[in-house]
């Protein structure tokens, strides 16, 4: 009589597949992934050398800008970040102009375009009917799609007019008094930069947060509205805030875009080197003035000056984004702990 294996041990008669170095691999990479298949496997493996990935183009580009710009950190050290002066005749360099130049005019465009842009947002998802909120989303998002050098068209023959004659006096007559709405205006400037940059960001700002605000589970709406609030009582106090994490995320999203804008920017600021308190007065940018001087940098400290100003471009990027992530965690967490 044949004995029967016994079932526990049945599974030993089953063929294995050949899994070679992926069985011995499997252990180093958690206990779900040992009991996952073959193509499960791969797959893992795949995906996580696509995600490593980033993080190592991510420095890879880091040191390649370090490489290109040591002269300039080896000379200049810390000061290059606060230095004001710009002199490539006499091998001055300093940064400072250019960080206060991005840094404006972006932080004009955030205030200009966040509201702006979610109150459409919020007509979009929550007041329009169907039939129009698609078709003007449509038009929204083709708004991304427009190169920056036609926005800088428009910004020299349309807003650079308008800025010089028609919204500085009304800026001066009302607000003449504080330093920021000071001094001449050429049109060209700060404030017509942060405009532009504002009108450019509007669509990221829109687009995501219609996205996130559709999200919002129908129920918090019929909750608030069957405690009688008002429509848009429902929506301040019942949609907006469970969307509130992904609507930040799209205002950081948009200032990132504003940090790095180029052409646009140079063709409205009018690259100058300075750092005025008036809103009015030209200004330059990171992007701005690698765009235009890095043809014209004929020895090697210039060079490396440049390339170290997109060194500290990257830098503030980083900055920029994960000061937005920990702030959109911390959001996230403490609505989570509300609505516990």
């Amino acid at each position: 009589m044949t004995d029967r294996p016994h079932p526990q041990n049945a599974e030993a008669l089953l063929p294995q597949p050949r899994t070679g170095w992926l069985l011995r691999l499997a252990p180093s990479l958690g206990g779900p992934f040992r009991e996952a298949n073959w193509g499960d496997r791969a797959l893992h493996i795949l995906t996580l050398g696509f995600a490593l990935s980033s993080f190592a183009l991510t420095a890879l580009i880091a040191l390649a800008l370090y490489r290109n710009s040591i002269l300039s950190i080896e000379k200049f050290g810390l000061r290059f970040l606060w230095g004001t002066t710009w002199d490539p005749v006499f091998e001055q360099f300093g940064a400072l102009p250019f960080l206060f130049g991005t840094l404006v005019s972006s932080g004009i465009a955030l205030l200009i375009a966040f509201p702006l842009g979610l109150g459409v947002a919020i007509f979009l998802s929550e007041l329009a009917p169907r039939w129009l909120s698609d078709p003007i989303a449509f038009l929204i998002e083709l708004l991304a799609a427009v190169p920056s050098v036609v926005y800088g068209l428009i910004g020299i023959f349309v807003l650079v007019p308008w800025v010089r004659d028609d919204l500085t006096p009304v800026l001066k007559k009302t607000l003449g008094f504080l330093p920021i709405f000071s001094g001449p205006s050429y049109g060209v400037g700060m404030l017509t930069a942060g405009i532009l940059l504002a009108v450019m960001v509007v669509p990221f700002i829109t687009s995501l947060s219609r996205e996130v605000l559709m999200a919002v589970p129908a129920s918090q709406r019929e909750a608030a509205l069957a405690l009688g609030a008002t429509r848009w009582e429902t929506t301040r106090m019942a949609v907006v805030p469970y969307a509130r994490s992904g609507v930040m995320g799209s205002m950081f999203l948009a200032l990132a875009r504003a940090l790095g804008e180029t052409m646009a920017v140079t063709m409205v600021i009018g690259n100058r080197p300075e750092i005025a308190a008036s809103l009015f007065a030209p200004g330059y940018s990171m992007a701005a003035v690698i765009a235009n001087e890095f043809t014209e940098a004929t020895y090697d400290l210039y060079l490396h000056a440049l390339v170290e100003i997109g060194l500290v471009l990257f830098a503030v990027t980083i900055v920029v984004n994960a000061l937005a992530r920990l702030l959109i965690l911390a959001v996230a967490r403490k609505s989570a702990e509300v609505q516990v």
